[in-house]
């Protein structure tokens, strides 16, 4: 297993947990760009974020990742057809889906084979969307406290390829004309604990942990408390989202 999915399979459960639900207007815009309405894709499902909402707009939809522990990991899959498979390789027929998406990790694999393989695998016409969600944002205090944890404590600790999410996919080359989506954003109501779970799910938590041997969530915890205040009450957390989508040839 690779780098990638080991350290998100490390932490399957949590991530389960506490990363972010996308919005409902961006299902219904890919679904309105679709021609037909078959079956689509979540490539790197994680634990089905983008999977399960697909389901009400798609006759099947299918999931894979390249963690076994990412697809044990959620219960809730319904219906959907799961199956382990590195993004590059699907094992599925060429020319048989209407939607391709990757959500939060086309920037682990953004190569020329992906890019291959997803046009093989979409009929004419068929859609592709990937998008990332930038740095979360709360309140003046709070940001500059993630801030200087996520560029200064955590600098260095993020796997190669996490600086396309800080562009917003600007950096990422597609084989094909870009598609722009209207300005969406995930928002959500949570909890100071809330917070802290869905920090201890990024990677390079991870791997800071592992070379210190000590949590440094927990370090800055006290002031990240000061800063929330009721740490009962629940604080709106947004998220900016960033795409690359298009029409392969």
């Amino acid at each position: 297993m690779s780098e990638i999915p080991q350290l998100f399979g490390a932490r399957a459960g949590a991530y389960a947990s506490f990363r972010p639900e996308y919005p409902d207007a961006l299902f219904h815009w890919l679904a309105n760009r679709c021609p037909e309405h078959q079956r689509a894709l979540d490539i790197a499902c994680g634990n089905g974020q983008a999977s399960r909402p697909l389901r009400q707009y798609f006759a099947q939809v299918l999931a894979c990742d390249a963690s076994l522990d990412q697809l044990r990991a959620s219960e809730d899959f319904g219906d959907i057809t799961l199956f382990a498979a590195s993004a590059e390789a699907q094992p599925l027929v060429s020319a048989s889906l209407d939607l391709v998406v990757v959500a939060q990790a086309l920037h682990w694999f953004a190569t020329p084979e992906f890019f291959a393989e997803v046009a093989r695998l979409l009929k004419p016409g068929g859609l592709f969307c990937a998008w990332c969600y930038s740095l979360l944002r709360i309140d003046g205090p709070l940001d500059e406290l993630i801030d200087v944890f996520y560029w200064g404590t955590l600098g260095g600790y993020w796997p190669a390829g996490r600086s396309s999410v800080d562009a917003g996919y600007c950096d990422l080359y597609a084989p094909f004309p870009r598609i722009e989506l209207p300005d969406l954003a995930i928002e959500m109501q949570w909890n100071f604990n809330q917070l802290l779970g869905y920090l201890r799910t990024w990677s390079a938590v991870q791997c800071w942990e592992h070379q210190h041997d000590r949590d440094p969530v927990a370090e800055i915890a006290p002031a990240l408390r000061e800063a929330w205040g009721d740490s009962n009450q629940p604080r709106v957390v947004r998220w900016p989202l960033h795409f690359l989508a298009g029409i392969p040839s």
